[in-house]
């Protein structure tokens, strides 16, 4: 029954923290979602400064980071709609339930800590805090990604199948429900595919994988990520290239995290041994 008690009590904690966020992203909802249509801004901007020629990457990238200028035609460039009376209100609620969750997130862990760190040797803990900093940071890591580099380049694709002609115009108007789905569906995939490394190396921890069995695995590994990055992300290449490739990389650095590990516990065997 303490258990439980204390289950009860900390639930209470998370599930206030996430009122509270929820109620603040709410209140500056407008100023989030702008914010989130900057890439698309960034995008249009700089397409309708070119008419529809190529743009540097590295100057859509800094658009969208503010390390330069927009064009002056942004006030038009970035236009969407909504089409139901009641569709922005229901954007604002979902946009601040999942801005709620990033805010409350560090009370939510903080709560999530202190449940489970009283169970744990201090072996444990050890072994279980660095994967509490480190998921949020690549999660952080893999939206960041998401935002500044694949939404621009995939708004600009979007853009560039536009057209146009003396009698047919064809032009991009999102709703604004539909990009937040976009925008909301893009972090997430990558964000939880950035865990690679924390899922690899809890898998090592437990011996259920070993980095021999993971560099053997390496091709079938690629094959199975350009699956995912395919099923994850919009029918474009750019943008599973964008995934497919940090997620080789996290995979290599998996290898080398697990390595990592098997030497650390070939050591701690042979200093038991040692002392036996």
């Amino acid at each position: 029954m303490d258990h439980l008690i204390e289950l009860r009590g900390r639930l209470i904690w998370c599930v206030a923290a996430f009122a509270v966020a929820f109620i603040v992203c709410f209140f500056f909802a407008g100023p989030i979602y702008v914010f989130l249509v900057k890439p698309f801004a960034a995008a249009s901007a700089l397409y309708a400064g070119s008419d529809g020629h190529n743009v540097s990457p590295i100057l859509l990238i800094q658009v969208t980071a503010g390390l330069a200028p927009m064009p002056p035609t942004t006030a038009e460039a970035a236009q969407l709609i909504y089409t139901a009376p009641l569709e922005i209100l229901f954007t604002k609620m979902k946009l601040a339930g999942f801005g709620a969750v990033f805010l409350a997130f560090p009370v939510l862990a903080f709560q999530l800590w202190r449940f489970v760190a009283p169970g744990l040797y201090r072996n444990e803990k050890g072994a279980f805090l660095p994967f509490l900093i480190a998921s949020p940071m690549l999660f952080i890591l893999g939206a960041a990604l998401v935002y500044f580099i694949m939404l621009p380049f995939v708004m600009w694709f979007s853009l560039s199948q536009q057209i146009s002609s003396e009698t047919v115009a064809v032009a991009l108007l999102p709703k604004v429900s539909e990009y937040l789905n976009l925008v909301t569906a893009l972090i997430l995939a990558f964000g939880l595919c950035f865990q690679l490394p924390v899922v690899m190396t809890l898998l090592g921890l437990a011996g259920l994988i070993s980095s021999k069995l993971m560099s053997e695995g390496r091709r079938y590994a690629i094959v199975a990520v350009v699956v995912l990055a395919a099923i994850v992300t919009p029918p474009d290449p750019i943008s599973q290239l964008m995934l497919a490739i940090p997620l080789v990389i996290l995979y290599e650095i998996s290898i080398w995290c697990v390595r990592v590990i098997e030497l650390r516990r070939t050591r701690e065997d042979e200093a038991g041994g040692v002392a036996a």
